[in-house]
C-alpha cells in the first residue's frame, strides 16, 4: 500500500493514515532529506518513508535521538535541501537547543518540523503543548485537522519554508496523525536530493550566530514573523463560514470535532472561523470575525493560547464580546469530544440538546486491561532476577520504553522516572541521597540516546549506581526501528552496529558483565556479584524482543511450556512471575498454548512446568 505514496498519480483518490498522508506531502513537496527520532504518535511517519527510502531519491536516517535529527536536517537545509525532521512533543525538548538557534539563523533549503503531540498521554510521560514551542522559537506553525490536510498543509509549511528561510512547526496530535481519510493526491516535485544537489553559500556573519550576529537574526526573525503574519491572514486554511450571534473559533482536530457537532445538531446555529494556520495569529480576520458576534466559544486542546489571544484583541479594541473559554467547561488537559463542545456549545446558545440514554455499565466496573510486557519478553526475566537478588531493599530508577510496564506488581521494578536516559542521571542523584542501593534500568535504544553522557558523569563523579541495560537489540516500544547497537544489514542497509559492552568499557566503567536474560541462573548471578561491590557497575542482559526475532529475524519458536499432572497450585509462577501466558481455571495453574511463546523461562523457575515440542498446525 505504501509504495503508491512514491507513485506520479495525481488525481487519484486514496485512503490514507494521517502520518501516511504527510508522508505524501513531503514527496509531493519534493522532500530530500529526512530524520527523525521514533516516537509514538509520530512513528509510521519516518517507518515509511524508510520503508520507501530503497527506490526513492531522498535521504533517510533514524538519528541516535531527537536533538541529533534536528542538528542533521538543520545543516542539509542550510546546505540548500529541503529537509523533514519529525518527532513526538517531549522529543522537541530533547531537540530545543538546536530549534532555538535554527530560527535564527534559518535554513535556506527548507526545514519542517513534526511535531506529535500527544493530548490524553496514550503513550506519553505528559500532555504539553508544543504550540508554545512556535511562540518560544518564532516558527509559522500549522495544524492539519483531517488526512486531506495532512498531506497539503506538509506541502504548504515547506513551501513556506523555502520561501522565508525560516523552520515551520507541523503540529499534529495523536488523533490526527492516527485517523484515516480519503486524500487526493497531486504532482510530484523534482527532487532536489541530499547526494551533491545542494549549495551552501558561505556567510559567517547569518550562520555563525556570535552574540554580534544573534542580536541582528533575532531583528530579522521578528520582521519575518510580520511577514507570515500576512501570510495567515490571507490562509485559505483560515475560513469563515456559518452565520449567528454566537461565534466558534476552533483550532487543530477540534475543527472536525465542532463540524460533526453541527452536522448532528442543527440547531445549534453558529458562524465558524476554522484557524489551521495558528501562528504567527491572524490578527485582522479574527477582529473581523468578532465584530459580528456577541459570543465566541475557542476551541483548543489544551493550553488556552488562541483564548488568551482573542481576549487580548477583545479587551484592546474595546470590544462588547462575551468570551467563552476554558471557563465555560473546556478542560485544560485531555482530549476533547463531539460529546463536550456540543454541551458547551448548547449552553452558549442557550440551546436544549436531545436527551441521549446514557450507557448502563458503570465505566468503573469494566475490566481494567493495563499495558504489559509480553509473554517471552526478556525484561521480564532479567526483572524477576532483580527482585530475587534485590526485593524491596533498593530503589529503582526507570526509563522510557517497553520496560517501564516493569511498575506492574510483582515485579514493581519502576521508582522513579523524569525523561528518555534519565535513569542513570537521576539515579546518580539518588544514589546521594538515600543509604539504600540503586537500580538503574535502561534499553539497548534509550542508551544509545541518551544514556552514554549519564553514564560517563557517573563514573566522572564516582556514583554508587547499577546499571541494567536491558538489551532486547532494537526499538521494540515504537516498532522495531532499527538503532546504532542494530545489525543494519536485517534491513537491508550497510553492515554498521556498535557493540554496548566496548562503549560501556570505554566510559570507564571498570565492573561490566554480560549475560543472556533469559538464562535465569547467570543472570542471578551475575547481580548477586554486582551487589557486592561499589561505584558504577553495569550488567548488559542480551536476548531479541521475540515480536522483533519472528517479525525481522525469522526466528521460528519450536517450543512450548505446559504444567504438569503433579503440581500442587503454589501460585509461585502465577503470583511472582506473572506471564501473561499464565491462567487460573478451577484452582488449578494452565498455560495458554496460544500465548506461550516458548522462552522457557518458567521451566526455570518451577519443576513442576515442562517444555516439549510445538505441534506442526495442520
Amino acid at each position: 500500500m505504501s509504495q503508491i505514496l512514491l507513485e506520479n498519480r495525481s488525481g487519484e483518490t486514496h485512503l490514507l493514515l494521517g502520518n501516511d498522508a504527510i508522508v505524501r506531502g513531503a514527496i509531493e513537496a519534493g522532500i530530500g532529506f529526512v530524520s527523525c527520532y521514533p516516537g509514538t504518535p509520530s512513528s509510521e511517519v519516518p517507518d515509511t518513508f524508510f520503508r520507501l527510502a530503497p527506490e526513492a531519491r531522498y535521504y533517510f536516517e533514524y538519528s541516535v535521538n531527537e536533538k541529533v535529527a534536528m542538528e542533521v536536517a538543520g545543516g542539509a537545509a542550510l546546505g540548500g535541501i529541503p529537509s523533514l525532521v519529525t518527532m513526538k512533543h517531549v522529543g522537541v525538548n530533547v531537540a530545543a537547543d538546536p530549534l532555538m538557534t535554527l530560527a535564527y539563523i534559518g535554513t535556506p533549503g527548507g526545514l519542517v518540523i513534526l511535531s506529535a503531540d500527544d493530548p490524553g498521554c496514550h503513550s506519553s510521560q505528559n500532555e504539553q503543548d508544543n504550540r508554545y514551542y512556535a511562540r518560544l522559537a518564532g516558527l509559522p506553525c500549522l495544524e492539519p485537522a483531517t488526512a486531506q490536510e495532512c498531506k497539503d498543509m506538509t506541502k504548504e509549511a515547506l513551501r513556506l519554508s523555502v520561501k522565508y528561510e525560516q523552520p515551520v512547526l507541523l503540529r499534529t496530535t495523536t488523533r490526527v496523525n492516527h485517523l484515516r481519510g480519503p486524500v487526493e493526491f497531486a504532482a510530484i516535485e523534482p527532487v532536489k536530493t541530499a547526494a551533491g544537489d545542494g549549495d551552501f553559500a558561505k556567510n559567517p556573519g547569518r550562520f555563525v550566530p556570535i552574540p554580534a550576529v544573534a542580536r541582528v537574526r533575532h531583528q530579522v526573525l521578528l520582521e519575518k514573523l510580520k511577514e507570515l503574519q500576512t501570510e495567515a491572514e490571507n490562509s485559505p486554511w483560515n475560513r469563515t463560514w456559518g452565520k449567528g450571534d454566537v461565534g466558534v473559533i476552533a483550532s487543530g482536530v477540534s475543527r472536525v470535532y465542532l463540524k460533526d457537532v453541527l452536522k448532528e445538531y442543527p440547531q445549534l446555529e453558529c458562524k465558524v472561523l476554522e484557524l489551521g494556520f495558528t501562528y504567527p495569529v491572524p490578527e485582522k480576520l479574527i477582529l473581523e470575525f468578532l465584530k459580528d458576534v456577541s459570543k465566541v466559544v475557542i476551541l483548543e486542546e489544551l493550553e488556552p493560547l488562541l483564548e488568551n489571544k482573542v481576549r487580548e484583541l477583545v479587551q484592546k479594541q474595546g470590544l462588547d464580546v462575551q468570551v467563552l473559554g476554558k471557563d465555560a467547561g473546556l478542560p485544560l488537559f485531555g482530549e476533547y469530544s463531539t460529546a463536550l463542545i456540543a454541551k458547551v456549545l448548547a449552553r452558549a446558545l442557550d440551546s436544549e440538546l436531545p436527551q441521549v440514554k446514557p450507557c448502563e455499565q458503570d465505566v468503573a466496573d469494566l475490566p481494567q486491561r493495563p499495558p504489559n510486557l509480553c509473554p517471552g519478553c526478556p525484561h521480564r526475566s532479567t526483572y524477576y532476577a532483580v527482585r530475587k537478588v534485590f526485593g524491596d531493599d533498593a530503589v529503582y530508577s526507570t526509563d522510557i520504553g517497553c520496560y517501564t510496564l516493569g511498575i506492574l506488581p510483582p515485579l514493581k521494578m519502576a521508582d522513579f522516572l523524569l525523561c528518555m536516559g534519565s535513569s542513570v542521571s537521576a539515579g546518580s542523584g539518588m544514589a546521594r541521597a538515600i543509604k539504600k542501593p540503586v537500580v538503574a534500568f535502561i534499553g539497548d535504544s534509550t542508551f544509545f540516546h541518551s544514556g552514554i553522557t549519564g553514564l560517563i558523569n557517573a563514573v566522572y563523579n564516582n556514583h554508587d549506581l547499577l546499571l541494567v541495560v536491558l538489551d532486547n537489540r532494537t526499538t521494540a516500544m515504537t516498532g522495531h526501528q532499527p538503532h546504532p547497537g542494530v545489525d543494519k544489514t536485517i534491513h537491508g542497509q550497510s553492515p554498521t552496529s556498535l557493540e554496548i559492552e566496548p562503549i560501556v568499557r570505554a566510559c570507564g566503567v571498570k565492573h561490566v558483565l554480560k549475560v543472556k536474560a533469559l538464562n535465569q541462573k547467570s543472570v542471578q548471578k551475575a547481580l548477586q556479584e554486582l551487589k557486592e561491590v561499589n561505584g558504577v557497575r553495569v550488567l548488559i542482559a542480551e536476548e531479541p524482543c521475540p515480536l522483533y526475532a519472528r517479525r525481522v529475524l525469522g526466528r521460528k519458536f519450536t517450543q512450548i511450556a505446559y504444567v504438569d499432572e503433579q503440581c500442587d497450585n503454589c501460585m509461585e509462577c502465577v503470583q511472582n512471575l506473572a506471564c501473561p501466558a499464565f491462567y487460573v481455571q478451577e484452582g488449578k495453574v494452565k498455560i495458554n498454548p496460544v500465548l506461550c511463546i516458548g522462552c522457557m523461562l518458567c521451566v526455570q523457575i518451577c519443576e513442576h512446568i515442562k517444555g516439549e515440542g510445538r505441534k506442526a498446525k495442520g
